[in-house]
């Protein structure tokens, strides 16, 4: 899709109510399912905010950018997240944490990103995080130039791709341990987690905003 027709479709968002639950549940890994139905007990959560970039490419279509998280001692090493990261006391909200993050990791024009609005929050029991998506675009094309330290590789999947994605049942090891997770898999990569929630929540929200 031509980038300014998406933008077009985009500026209309604030009409649609979220989905929510009804989204990130089909995605959501099983150990997760009876608390996102029940609500989770969260005590002293800590918050994060991650943003949906979307950018025009050379030939000005729509593509958004995902990222390959290095390998660390963390429950979120080598997995793909979207930019973004712990709100700081410096950060006014949490749009300028997924702002201030963004610019961080990709290395991207801050006076560029127009965030558009958020979407459902979503809790990672492992880390204790609520974390706030906020959807964006970009008005230029970006030139990457990401933070070696935090990102391993930049993906970015086209609109169309993503539109087209199906469910999958994916084997993932967390703690060495094996289990099946309901999945993405974008560029030959494994998908999953509150990652593949909310990008199920935005496929959603958008095709029913170009089906209204």
């Amino acid at each position: 899709m031509h980038f300014s027709d998406f933008k077009n479709i985009l500026l209309k968002i604030n009409d649609f109510n979220l989905p929510g639950n009804n989204s990130l549940l089909k995605l959501a890994p099983p150990s997760r399912v009876k608390q996102l139905r029940d609500g989770y007990k969260i005590v002293n959560p800590k918050l994060a905010a991650v943003m949906l970039f979307f950018y025009p490419d050379k030939d000005k279509k729509t593509r958004m950018t995902l990222i390959l998280r290095n390998k660390y001692n963390g429950v979120h090493s080598n997995q793909i997240s979207f930019p973004g990261g712990k709100m700081e006391d410096s950060d006014v909200d949490l749009k300028d944490t997924a702002v201030r993050e963004t610019v961080e990791e990709l290395g991207v024009d801050r006076n560029l990103i127009r965030v558009i609005r958020p979407i459902s929050k979503v809790y990672i029991p492992p880390s204790n995080f609520i974390v706030q998506p906020f959807i964006s675009i970009y008005n230029g094309k970006p030139f990457f130039n990401p933070d070696r330290k935090e990102v391993y590789s930049i993906i970015n999947p086209s609109l169309e791709d993503l539109l087209k994605l199906q469910i999958v049942q994916s084997i993932i090891s967390v703690k060495n341990k094996e289990t099946i997770v309901p999945s993405y898999i974008i560029d030959n990569h494994i998908v999953w987690g509150a990652t593949a929630m909310m990008i199920n929540e935005f496929i959603d929200l958008f095709k029913e905003m170009v089906n209204s």
